[in-house]
């Protein structure tokens, strides 16, 4: 006996749509001045970095990922339950965020899926649900700023068959990516 598995649809990355999750760092509507005798723009305060912790410490990685395999299923979910963690794209290609919202007991309750617009970056608040990176294009790299200190920051947890669901890549590469 086989089990269905729903189709989510992905909806465009908004600050409106993604304001339970988290934060969009993009430069459209940020504050910005001139610094460096007018040479620079600065867009301030894009985003805040939540540390659980006055020992913490807030630091900056890299990452290169892989795309998934056709069509990408989303059974498992992830949360970091000391930091905020986020994600800025190094190049202007568009990547897949799935997070989920959460039941009252904290568990993931509903999967909700965007896709950038290749200018966007992401900071999912403390302990939000999300499934682990999601590009479109073969390769991707991404400026990471995360929480270092003490205690597990990673809680890993494999969804229930009826909250699975899949994203079909083809069109969203079709439509976003030049390969």
């Amino acid at each position: 006996m086989s089990v269905s598995v729903s189709v989510i649809d992905v909806l465009p990355l908004t600050k409106a749509n993604f304001a339970d999750f988290g934060e969009v760092i993009e430069l459209d509507g940020a504050q910005h001045f001139a610094i460096n005798q007018g040479f620079t723009e600065r867009y301030h305060h894009l985003s805040e970095v939540e540390l659980s912790d006055a020992n913490d410490k807030a630091i900056i990685n890299m990452f290169r990922s892989r795309r998934w395999g056709h069509p990408i299923t989303l059974s498992m979910v992830e949360q970091h339950p000391l930091g905020s963690q986020a994600f800025i794209p190094m190049d202007k290609r568009p990547f897949l965020v799935v997070v989920a919202s959460k039941a009252e007991l904290g568990v993931p309750k509903a999967l909700h899926a965007f896709v950038t617009n290749g200018k966007q970056g992401v900071n999912y608040a403390t302990g939000v649900w999300h499934h682990p990176l999601l590009i479109l294009a073969p390769e991707q790299d991404f400026l990471v700023v995360d929480r270092s200190g003490a205690g597990n920051n990673l809680i890993e947890l494999d969804l229930a068959t009826d909250m699975q669901a899949q994203i079909d890549l083809n069109s969203l590469i079709k439509e976003h990516i030049e390969e």
